[in-house]
């Protein structure tokens, strides 16, 4: 871990979406300095599935030693943002750190994306950081060092980033053009920046979109947050950088990760838009042969759906309702097919009896690890492994009767 330095005592961190997860972690690092934090978040209410609010933020940064300012803002509303950067000039005499965090996700292909999800994630991601940069900049030019921060990855331009989720992809790379076009655009005045973790982080909003047992495969919100911490102690020269978390703490001299897992020991999901570095499949060209229903019948792959066909019942089709195809590369490459929405269910090799619902691409050695257990989809999904074609409400239902299987393979 990073040792607090005092170096943020009195300045003033304006952090969009600081009422939990990321946002909040980096605001209570600067709180033990005893810096002034603006929680500008949306959450004034408990929400139904989501931990905390401005304002037990707020309690929890006075008690880190900071001095906390509850701002109820959502980022879509230009006017909720410049009201509470004028109450933040007016409480703590200025403003000396903007963190974009706010974010929306939604991981679906492009005919999956409904338009109401599409405008939320340009609305939040692209515009909201824009204008809340935009509404910070005056103040910010007046500040000793004053520092922007966008939680945005490096643009890797690779196409397998772009193709299972467009929208999203475009979103996230939209802050990071802010923080590209910004940095050279007050260079000298404000340093501007981009943060991304190299790995999965431990947030509820990481527990909805993975399941249960996903926080094993992820680190804390620790690791952000003293990533954070390093680069806003930095001279306002320090700009124009997209930075992974893990390589400038290595920088810093850390040299303990352990200490940011969940789960010591345990592999961990690579974070979007990173290329694995220890991953050769890229390297080597699938075998994309397709084989014939006599062929299909010996192998891992059809071992494996003669376990799930076995398996099958009335009450896992009714609580499932879904269809999903399997198109595989490799060895025993193929259509494949679960279908748990008629009858008592059916599984195995060519087109599903009726419509699919979920498409799955992948290799058939990702396939039979997946099953196994040995391979978690949302690790599969995050590093291009799989890809994901239709109702990403059943591919996570599927996910979650994975573990039934497993035992059995």
């Amino acid at each position: 871990m990073l040792p607090n330095t005092g170096k943020l005592a009195g300045c003033t961190l304006f952090i969009t979406g600081a009422s939990r997860g990321i946002g909040k972690a980096i605001a209570l690092k600067a709180a033990r300095d005893g810096a002034n934090i603006v929680i500008a978040a949306k959450t004034a209410e408990p929400h139904p599935k989501l931990p905390g609010t401005i304002y037990t933020a707020a309690e929890e940064i006075e008690a880190a030693g900071g001095k906390a300012l509850p701002c109820v803002v959502n980022v879509r509303e230009e006017q909720q943002i410049i009201s509470a950067v004028e109450k933040a000039v007016k409480t703590f005499g200025g403003i000396d750190i903007l963190v974009n965090n706010a974010s929306a996700i939604s991981l679906t292909g492009t005919l999956e994306t409904e338009t109401k999800k599409v405008n939320l994630m340009m609305d939040v991601n692209v515009r909201g950081t824009y204008l809340t940069s935009k509404a910070c900049l005056p103040h910010l030019r007046k500040s000793k060092n004053p520092h922007i921060l966008n939680l945005s990855p490096p643009m890797n331009m690779k196409p397998t980033w772009f193709k299972n989720h467009c929208a999203y992809t475009i979103s996230k790379y939209g802050m990071s053009m802010c923080v590209l076009g910004m940095a050279e655009e007050f260079k000298g005045e404000v340093a501007v920046n981009a943060l991304w973790p190299k790995t999965a982080i431990h947030t509820a909003a990481m527990d909805m979109l993975g399941g249960s047992g996903i926080e094993k495969q992820c680190r804390k919100t620790d690791i952000i947050a003293d990533a954070a911490y390093c680069i806003l102690t930095k001279p306002k020269s320090f700009t124009g950088n997209f930075i992974i978390d893990e390589v400038l703490l290595r920088e810093e001299g850390v040299k303990d990760f352990d200490v940011y897992a969940i789960a010591p020991g345990h592999p961990l999901i690579p974070d979007f838009f990173l290329d694995a570095e220890t991953d050769t499949t890229a390297a080597k060209p699938e075998s994309h042969a397709k084989v014939n229903a006599e062929s299909a019948s010996a192998g891992p792959v059809a071992e494996t759906f003669r376990v799930i066909q076995g398996e099958l019942n009335k009450d896992m089709v009714k609580s499932t309702q879904g269809v999903f195809q399997f198109e595989l590369s490799g060895d025993e490459g193929g259509t494949w097919y679960l279908d748990l929405k008629t009858s008592s269910g059916s599984a195995g090799f060519g087109k599903p009896p009726a419509a699919a619902d979920v498409v799955m691409s992948m290799s058939s050695g990702d396939f039979v690890k997946m099953f196994t257990g040995k391979l978690k989809p949302t690790m599969a999904f995050m590093s291009g492994k799989l890809r994901i074609k239709g109702n990403m409400a059943l591919a996570i239902k599927l996910e979650k009767m994975l573990t039934q299987f497993n035992a059995k393979l």
